[in-house]
């Protein structure tokens, strides 16, 4: 697929789609969402088994609200269903000689799981990228450097985004620090993808090596995602600060694709790409599905992607959506994550995300920004301590650190830590290179 020639000022790489009216839109959801559930169905033999069990069938989808008669799916049913039969599984729809890529999740919580596509599949998700980064401001003119894993990680192709685009590419991957730092001195790239954590760890490491991020690189856009940094306000003016750039949160799923949804310049939310993905919010317990704006699990169903139909996929990503209109002038749906559902934490009836406990920390001074966070039980509750570090050339107090922690974190939060631990900058050891592990659930049964 050849890249579009569209002029480097226009703001909208495909207004037709991002503009849309609503009620267009969810005319060509409807439709795509009747083919892909039909799809589903006539090729793929988990679908077809789950579907009859379940006593629905295609037929059944006459409104987008008709999607709710159907049952849902989870990494569970991934796990268990691929390798089963074939290569891909039982949710693979295609046969393998059709599939031209694959990609794999991480594996942290369980076994990795795989994502197939078509051709097709890889070309439509190129183009997506493209869009979305023409969204967060790159444009032809750019140098993009691509910080991030490409061994079987589905944000690693994402580079080819920015070439659909027509941007100058520099794969870099994962590299050593002070090998990514030579990158962005000698070749001076104005965009670089990598993840929060990382974004903050390199800028600190660049100072270290006697670099100044605003002056000594030539970086305008720093595109994040992997982690929900990018989307708190603290964490996000934290690293533009950094960097004299400024932040643009992504997200993506290896279980769809990579990038599917992306914040503008209003930083209200990240666009869905609707036009290929429906998306629903649901009660995490009872799996009913609520109102737009109302808080909860984020499900999602793919609409046009051939190898692997996902029809209603529970994330485990809790949050919201929103489809008022937004100032940038799209009209696609805005989502806001607020955490993980294995995640999220009660203290004294008070629900708690590590999103929060990041907002505080990346909001005090005198902090590097580091942080760990752990959960545990005790006296048949549920506690939580918070471990930060203090800035570089500190001589701050540290019980005077903690106290001003604290009460930071009962003020946003609602509930006080029973401790903050504060360590010298650079000795919590929470620094990344890409995701950064710094949530320990200690509790005897959470989940």
């Amino acid at each position: 697929m050849a890249k579009k020639n569209i002029p480097y000022d226009q703001k909208y790489y495909d207004p037709e789609i991002e503009c849309m009216p609503r009620p267009q839109l969810e005319e060509m959801q409807l439709q795509r969402l009747k083919e892909m559930v039909r799809y589903a169905y006539d090729n793929t033999v988990y679908y077809k088994r789950t579907f009859d069990e379940a006593g629905v069938s295609p037929d059944d989808i006459q409104t987008l609200e008709d999607i709710q008669k159907f049952p849902f799916i989870d990494k569970k049913t991934e796990r268990d269903t691929q390798h089963v039969g074939s290569f891909f599984g039982e949710m693979c729809s295609v046969p393998e000689e059709e599939v031209v890529f694959m990609a794999t999740s991480s594996g942290s919580t369980g076994v990795p799981t795989v994502s197939p596509f078509t051709q097709e599949d890889f070309d439509l998700w190129q183009d997506t990228e493209a869009r979305l980064f023409w969204q967060a401001g790159m444009r032809p003119t750019d140098r993009y450097v691509h910080g991030l894993n490409f061994a079987l990680y589905v944000g690693g192709p994402d580079v080819i985004g920015a070439q659909r685009l027509g941007a100058l590419a520099i794969w870099v991957g994962a590299v050593p620090s002070d090998r990514l730092l030579f990158v962005l001195k000698q070749y001076q790239p104005t965009v670089i993808w990598t993840s929060p954590s990382y974004a903050w760890t390199l800028g600190e490491k660049a100072k270290e090596k006697g670099y100044d991020p605003k002056t000594d690189f030539s970086i305008h856009t720093i595109i994040v995602a992997g982690e929900p940094g990018g989307s708190i306000k603290s964490t996000r003016e934290a690293i533009e600060d950094l960097w004299g750039a400024k932040v643009v949160d992504f997200f993506g799923l290896s279980d769809i694709y990579g990038a599917c949804a992306a914040m503008c310049e209003a930083k209200d939310g990240l666009h869905i790409v609707e036009d290929q993905i429906l998306v629903e919010t649901v009660d995490p317990a009872t799996g009913e599905v609520l109102e737009p704006g109302q808080l909860g699990e984020l499900v999602y169903t793919t609409l046009t992607k051939k190898a692997r139909p996902m029809i209603r996929f529970r994330t485990g990503d809790i949050g919201y959506v929103t489809n008022d209109p937004c100032e940038c002038g799209r009209t696609l749906a805005r989502i806001h994550i607020t955490g993980r559902k294995d995640e999220m934490f009660i203290v004294g009836a008070v629900n708690v995300f590590p999103t929060d406990i990041e907002y505080v920390v990346r909001a005090e001074k005198g902090l590097t920004g580091e942080y760990s966070i752990r959960v545990y039980d005790q006296d048949f509750t549920t506690k939580y301590e918070v471990s930060v570090e203090r800035a570089q050339g500190s001589a701050e107090p540290y019980d005077e650190v903690a106290r001003r922690v604290e009460g930071a974190l009962k003020t946003h939060t609602g509930v006080r830590p029973s401790k903050v631990i504060v360590y010298d900058a650079g000795k919590l050891g929470t620094s990344s290179e890409h995701k950064a592990s710094r949530f320990v659930d200690e509790r005897k049964n959470n989940g």
